[in-house]
């Protein structure tokens, strides 16, 4: 004979568990009252808590009704625990991810998971964790970061990605121009000048002016067939400092210069002078400078004249044509001058004599070179 088991409505078993949860009554005591099975009855409850935590009944199958009910609940504390997160403290932070982090670890340790916080901050979860495995670890300081190091200091802080890549590969180091620069940031290696100007020529006057017999033509197949001279400034702690100087197209190498409080026609026939006595040019060399009065003087004219000399002056208000010398004085001015602050004339000419010798002419790296030194690009066409 088949046994009969009673059934039961869905609503008295959740009568019969809300006795047991909310009116405290035991178990055992609401089975005696109702003549229930205590097996069922505690069957009962353990599905009313598994349905409660958004999971299915024991024996008994969630409806689709039911599992939407579920979802939108959990929907509902997703978007409570979403919005405990401080997103408007976050949108007033610096965006550098390292804030980032700091604030993602900082809530992790208020028991919000790292996972839900990195979604809703919008960051890689895995990135998160390395980062904090990064930090955690001892920083070591590589090779190619001192020795990139090195080659700014003794640029005097000078050198850019395009010319610290060079110093690098000579030292058997490939390493990428943007590599570098991505170095640089990291370890505050940032060239700082400011550009100023001063005319320090006067092209108003009654002195005969020259052609323009170098035409912008800067690029020139031997050394002394082409020289250029322009006047610059250098403020000191007692007073302006003139610079007059010659470079040859050739090499971009400077090759005469002189320095003094004044820009008498001195300054300038002292330049050309040193840069005949060092080079040695032939006859038909052309001189090319502005139209300054200094350089339209009879004294200088005269020392053109004597040892052959052909001159040549810019069109009136052409900077352009004169670039290579600008050029110059703007790399003087900004890897030198610009960075320190003289107390004296005496310390100004000692510091940019020692800027044209030992640096420019010797150790700077110049583009249009190749990224070679001038002295390193004569002796390598000699």
């Amino acid at each position: 004979m088949t046994k009969k088991y009673r059934k039961f409505d869905p609503s008295f078993k959740l009568e019969v568990v809300k006795m047991i949860k909310d009116q405290g009554q035991s178990v055992a005591e609401v089975c005696r009252d109702l003549g229930l099975g205590e097996t069922a009855v505690r069957r009962w409850l353990q599905q009313y808590e598994s349905e409660m935590l958004g999971q299915a009944g024991i024996g008994k199958p969630l409806t689709a009704e039911q599992q939407r009910i579920r979802q939108l609940e959990q929907m509902v504390r997703d978007l409570k625990m979403d919005n405990d997160i401080p997103k408007k403290s976050y949108g007033l932070l610096c965006p550098r991810i390292e804030v980032i982090h700091t604030l993602v670890h900082q809530l992790q340790r208020k028991a919000y998971p790292v996972a839900r916080v990195c979604r809703v901050l919008r960051i890689s979860k895995s990135g998160f964790y390395e980062a904090r495995q990064r930090a955690s670890q001892k920083r070591v300081i590589s090779p190619v970061v001192i020795k990139l190091r090195a080659a700014f200091a003794a640029s005097g802080g000078a050198y850019g990605s395009r010319r610290l890549r060079e110093v690098l590969r000579r030292q058997r180091i490939n390493i990428g121009r943007f590599k570098i620069r991505a170095l640089m940031k990291e370890n505050g290696l940032k060239p700082v000048w400011k550009r100023k100007f001063v005319h320090t020529t006067n092209s108003r006057h009654n002195l005969p002016v020259a052609p323009n017999l170098l035409e912008r033509q800067f690029t020139v197949t031997a050394p002394n067939q082409a020289w250029v001279a322009d006047i610059t400034y250098i403020r000191t702690g007692s007073g302006w400092l003139y610079l007059a100087a010659v470079l040859d197209l050739y090499s971009r190498k400077i090759v005469g210069w002189s320095m003094a409080p004044h820009m008498r026609t001195e300054l300038v026939t002292s330049a050309l002078q040193l840069a005949i006595a060092q080079r040695a040019p032939a006859p038909g060399l052309i001189m090319h400078s502005d139209r300054g009065s200094q350089y339209a003087s009879a004294a200088h004219c005269d020392l053109l004249h004597r040892y052959g000399m052909r001159q040549s002056m810019s069109r009136k208000g052409d900077c352009w044509d004169n670039a290579v010398m600008e050029r110059f004085f703007l790399s003087l001015k900004m890897e030198r001058v610009w960075l320190k602050k003289y107390a004296n004339q005496a310390e100004a000419i000692k510091d940019v004599t020692d800027y044209i010798m030992r640096f420019y002419n010797s150790e700077r790296l110049h583009s249009t070179l190749g990224y070679r030194a001038p002295n390193e690009y004569e002796r390598l066409a000699a």
